[in-house]
């Protein structure tokens, strides 16, 4: 092939490689700028069936295609340039790993020849995610190479997504065409004869189906199982899953319904919003601990103190459902796993039962635990457990709340309460990182084009302040609420040797505060120091079409300490 082609032909499988990824349900594609990739940013830009969402730091770009991911439920593409550009996605990747979210990076790379000898921004690309993603190490391109074969080997690796992947593509020099486009397709007519069938259509070059195998406990199995004292735990589940067949499966057998921050379902007015604080209580604990038999959907769940009544507990049945075979118990519990969905659980032939005492003295326990937290939390002092209260009750049915990690998601999971409209909530829990929140969150909103919010720490927002300005692009409602309480209050919570290293060496207070930050990237700012102001500032901010920024300033120990004192009030109360 001659070298004035070169261009010509890397950018042909660039089109081509993108034009298979949108028939394979690609709409999004999110990219940063980069010289070697240009046969892949020159397609992408010529592609009209594909939303662009740029962004100039790559760590932030791959957690905004992780929400964008996670919101549109569909495969998002990124594309980057060589080198540290690629290892800058790897927080994202590792999280898409652990939840099952499917990403596809599409890597510029130097040729085979320029690696390992000097050359100017190479390092060995091929696999560099390691068992996190699954890979496509592609040659120069090559007239010698079919373009069939280039189709068909992205359809074997796209169809039936379930994480990331990597596609490497190495491209040499020159990277910049010169032909106009009806030249250059001209110029390339014999070698793309055998597709001419497709394209002439819209579908993949290979449509790979496979039989969906749902397994079903069969009627013997579900009668035995559902006619004792049983509880049902909703661990982190996407509102794909409908989960609220688990609020109809829960009625019908009469049977408790613990929710996790993840479930959807957390703040559902029939399910056991408070199960992490009733297992303070002896007397609750025993309660539960009458139970003979769990039914987990689900896995992932973020309370310590479920988690460990689920495993120390000795079950006679244990039925865990999940949408993936792995292995999600760190109990490593003998139980029985079934894969199906919760419709089609939920419409088995299972027994029929009233509610059972359980259920009904939890139900009780519960509505004493919210009058508890109405007076200890929303009349008391200001503070991060009354804003999450707040934001909570405020959430409508067609919001996205995206909870950040640390503090927030736990606070959400202690102390929110029920309501009738819920959000849909996101989180990062695979690798449970504060990194690439913010842009999660942007992604998130973007596909979404509804009302978001973001609850996040003050460190959290520091890690990922850059992603403010993919935040300043956002036309829909999306407010960041910063809890800056001057470091990490959660360690507060830990059992630390000493106050000092504390102090030094995990608290890490900063002094900081975010409105010059705002200001940077010409974003609304509020700083508030009591309720009323936050919630006059949060209404402004939810009606307002953009992004905006919500500080809320409270001392380093305020969490902390109203978290061991609801912790004793709880463990004194009654059952």
């Amino acid at each position: 092939m001659q070298t004035s082609s070169t261009a010509e032909l890397n950018l042909l499988w660039g089109e081509l490689i993108l034009e298979e990824l949108t028939r394979l349900g690609v709409q999004h594609v999110c990219m940063a700028p980069g010289s070697r990739s240009t046969p892949l940013t020159l397609a992408a830009a010529n592609q009209s069936k594909l939303q662009q969402h740029l962004h100039f730091d790559e760590r932030g770009l791959g957690f905004m295609a992780l929400g964008l991911a996670k919101a549109s439920e569909t495969p998002v593409a990124i594309i980057t340039t060589s080198g540290t550009a690629v290892a800058n996605l790897y927080p994202a990747i590792i999280e898409a790993w652990l939840t099952h979210v499917p990403l596809i990076v599409l890597s510029g790379d130097r040729p085979h020849e320029l690696v390992g000898c000097g050359a100017n921004q190479a390092i060995p690309q091929p696999s560099i995610y390691a068992l996190y993603a699954k890979a496509i190490n592609l040659p120069t391109p090559d007239l010698h190479f079919p373009p069939q074969a280039l189709l068909a080997e992205i359809d074997d690796a796209v169809q039936q997504l379930s994480g990331p992947l990597h596609i490497n593509c190495m491209y040499r020099e020159p990277l910049y065409p010169q032909q106009a486009a009806a030249d250059r397709m001209q110029s390339f007519t014999e070698y793309l004869q055998p597709l001419s069938a497709w394209q002439q259509q819209s579908q993949p070059y290979v449509q790979h189906h496979r039989t969906l195998s749902q397994q079903l406990p069969s009627p013997e199995q579900l009668e035995t199982f559902g006619q004792g004292n049983g509880v049902i735990v909703a661990g982190t589940l996407a509102a794909s899953e409908s989960p609220e067949w688990l609020v109809a499966l829960a009625e019908h057998l009469g049977w408790p319904l613990l929710v996790d921050a993840q479930s959807q379902l957390r703040q559902h007015p029939k399910a056991i919003q408070y199960t992490d604080q009733l297992l303070l209580q002896p007397k609750s604990k025993q309660c539960l601990a009458s139970a003979d038999r769990v039914l987990v959907v689900g896995g992932r769940l973020l309370s310590k103190r479920l988690i460990s009544f689920i495993g120390e507990q000795n079950w006679q049945h244990y039925w865990q459902v999940l949408p993936h075979q792995e292995r999600l118990d760190p109990s490593h519990s003998s139980k029985q796993v079934w894969h199906c969905s919760l419709k089609q659980l939920a419409q088995s032939t299972w027994p029929k039962q009233d509610g059972s005492q359980i259920k009904h003295k939890l139900q009780t326990e519960n509505q004493r635990l919210e009058q508890l937290l109405c007076q200890q939390i929303d009349q008391a002092e200001f503070g991060e457990a009354q804003v999450i209260r707040a934001i909570s009750r405020a959430q409508q049915a067609n919001y996205s709340l995206f909870i950040g990690n640390s503090l927030p998601i736990r606070l959400y999971d202690m102390y929110a309460p029920a309501t009738q409209t819920l959000p849909q909530i996101f989180t990062n829990r695979g690798a449970s990182g504060i990194d690439g929140l913010l842009a999660t969150a942007c992604g998130v909103a973007a596909a979404k084009q509804l009302p978001t919010t973001l609850i996040i720490g003050d460190i959290s927002q520091l890690h990922d302040l850059n992603s403010l300005a993919i935040a300043r692009q956002l036309r829909s409602p999306m407010v960041i609420v910063i809890f800056n309480n001057d470091g990490g209050n959660i360690f507060n919570l830990l059992p630390v040797p000493s106050e000092s290293l504390r102090s030094d060496y995990y608290r890490l207070s900063h002094g900081l505060e975010f409105g010059y930050g705002a200001a940077m990237f010409n974003l609304p700012y509020d700083r508030v120091e009591q309720l009323a102001d936050f919630q006059q500032a949060y209404t402004e901010a939810l009606n307002y079409a953009g992004a905006s920024v919500i500080e809320v300033s409270i001392s380093s120990n305020q969490a902390s300490e109203q978290i061991a004192q609801i912790a004793n009030w709880v463990r004194q109360s009654s059952c």
